[in-house]
């Protein structure tokens, strides 16, 4: 596919894309006023993404950015999703937070069932109104961005934007009996208390300062107190240790865990770091290339891991290796996974790794790879993952 389109595709392409967002938006109108009951696959789930399709609508054509993803998040537990950097990830998040870029980004298809506490019914987040869409957001659902520094507005005070959170969500809050008290002085105590609870020492000075006064860990708890002003139910983390130093990335996971606990949350953890993930999560799903090629409990995929591309992500991992005198002077090459990320505006219509894979064979001419299941726990999209599996 060549790099470069004429005018004339542009006009077509931009037409084409009108048209199709155009009929989206109509049938989510739909949807939305239709209300239909929801429910959940399994009860001891807190959110289900059922065949999950979320696509953008380029100058160059449509970008499948989520096509066809499927797992759920038990309540009370940590999902882990690892990926390369542009395999869909974020966007999965922000499809459940319904903050996509739109009119460009769509969710074309599949559902994202969310269990709202009793008595509340379930509801499908990609059919809500947006109306309704932000009563669930920052309440029921909240989502820790992957840059503090720029999602936090420097010319607001700290407890400006905390206490717009609890201003907000006024009703709700008031229902669950975590603020009672809403005068000025009230809310300003709340979020204080947040700031504290995060492990930030002098709190009202905190209160008062802008973002660009604190450092990044500092920032990222500020972001983590916000996500909790509400108590979700659910908290999504979008690479919460990134730019993070060592010391501060074990730290932020250490308040996530104990925080999670405390509340009784479950967590979607966004990470390409397997370390993070071995740490943190009880169950952990691959994606590449905007689909899932393996997933499980941790312990299935760090244990036995069937895809390809899987093996490749956990032996690019650095490792320490002690020096002795047979290796000294001698220094290991770091994996990395060789050839490159299929183009998106074109994918083909085989394996999206298949080009990549050296376990590749016969079989891997076929089409795209159906998941299967390798145990009651253990799921991979390849013709050769058992193969893979006992190697």
């Amino acid at each position: 596919m060549s790099d470069y389109i004429d005018s004339k595709e542009a006009k077509r392409i931009l037409k084409e894309n009108r048209k199709a967002i155009k009929a989206l938006e109509q049938r989510r109108r739909v949807e939305a006023a239709q209300s239909k009951p929801v429910r959940m696959a399994e009860p001891d789930n807190i959110l289900e993404f059922d065949d999950l399709h979320t696509w953008f609508y380029t100058d160059v054509g449509i970008v499948k950015a989520v096509d066809g993803v499927s797992f759920s998040i038990p309540k009370g537990k940590t999902v882990g999703v690892v990926g390369e950097s542009g395999c869909g990830k974020s966007v999965t998040s922000l499809s459940a937070m319904r903050l996509l870029a739109q009119p460009q980004g769509q969710i074309v298809s599949g559902e994202i069932r969310f269990a709202l506490p009793a008595p509340l019914q379930p509801v499908n987040i990609a059919a809500l109104s947006d109306i309704e869409m932000r009563r669930i957001r920052g309440n029921n659902i909240a989502m820790i961005f992957q840059d503090p520094m720029t999602s936090l507005n420097p010319v607001l005070r700290i407890g400006f934007q905390l206490d717009e959170v609890i201003k907000f969500h006024k009703e709700d809050l008031q229902q669950k009996g975590i603020v009672t008290d809403f005068s000025k002085e009230g809310i300003r105590q709340r979020s204080i208390e947040m700031i504290e609870t995060v492990g930030i020492p002098n709190a009202e000075r905190i209160y008062e300062s802008y973002p660009f006064e604190l450092s990044g860990g500092m920032v990222q708890r500020i972001m983590i107190a916000m996500a909790l002003q509400a108590a979700p139910s659910l908290i999504i983390a979008d690479e919460p240790t990134t730019a993070l130093d060592v010391t501060i990335q074990a730290q932020i996971l250490d308040l996530l865990r104990e925080l999670k606990s405390k509340i009784n949350a479950s967590i979607m953890l966004i990470t390409h770091d397997l370390g993070v993930v071995a740490e943190m999560a009880d169950y952990v799903v691959v994606m590449y290339s905007g689909r899932i090629v393996e997933k499980g409990r941790a312990i299935d995929i760090f244990k036995n891991p069937a895809h390809p591309y899987t093996r490749g992500l956990m032996k690019s991992k650095p490792s320490l290796v002690v020096s002795t005198s047979s290796t000294a002077g001698k220094k290991e090459r770091l994996y990395s996974i060789p050839g490159r990320v299929p183009n998106p505006v074109a994918m083909p219509d085989y394996c999206y790794f298949r080009d990549r894979c050296e376990f590749a064979g016969h079989e891997c001419n076929g089409e795209y790879p159906v998941e299967h299941a390798l145990s009651d726990t253990h799921r991979v999209a390849c013709y050769r993952g058992h193969i893979c599996k006992k190697i």
